[in-house]
């Protein structure tokens, strides 16, 4: 019996650590999210598509990691992703073919003849991961964040707190045990 209770202990052991390490791990990604709500790490970001482009490259649901560089050393056709901002106030995410670069303004032109600062260019795609993006996006949402990690902590909470008054009160549970079998 004392053999499937270790047993136990050591696979629960090992679920909380990783269920603590995802949450430690969500949590430094939604404390990393820049003016614009997305999570950026120096001049890496993580930008989940949430739209189609018209690129055959990035589909919707996808996770790229966006590597951003001084504005000269961006060439001519090559895509870069860029904040939009629309008349009231918001943004979205646009991606488009590089024209011409302005090294003297510190911005890009695209093909399309929209012109970006460096402050609104997000950078160009690095590496893809399709279908990761989707995942992301849920767990990161304010309700995702509430089921997935938060509700789930607040039991374990519970739990031990629960735990810790049964300790007290009746002492240790090898002590319960045994006072009840007597």
């Amino acid at each position: 019996m004392n053999v499937l209770k270790t047993i136990k202990r050591i696979l629960i052991g090992i679920v909380l650590v990783i269920f603590f390490a995802f949450t430690v791990t969500m949590t430094i990604l939604l404390l990393n999210y820049n003016k614009f709500g997305i999570t950026q790490f120096d001049d890496t970001s993580l930008l989940i598509i949430k739209n189609g482009f018209s690129s055959e490259t990035y589909k919707k649901g996808s996770l790229v990691i966006v590597e951003s560089k001084p504005v000269k050393n961006y060439q001519i056709g090559e895509e870069a992703f860029v904040y939009h901002l629309d008349g009231k106030g918001g943004f979205d995410i646009q991606l488009g073919t590089i024209g011409q670069i302005h090294e003297e303004d510190n911005a890009i032109t695209f093909s399309n003849g929209e012109t970006y600062s460096d402050d609104f260019i997000i950078g160009t795609g690095e590496k893809i991961y399709p279908d990761l993006g989707t995942y992301l996006g849920v767990i990161e949402s304010k309700w995702g964040f509430l089921f997935i990690i938060l509700v789930p902590n607040f039991f374990l909470f519970v739990y031990q707190l629960y735990s810790l008054i049964v300790e007290i009160k009746y002492g240790k549970e090898e002590d319960y045990t045994e006072s009840k079998n007597e």
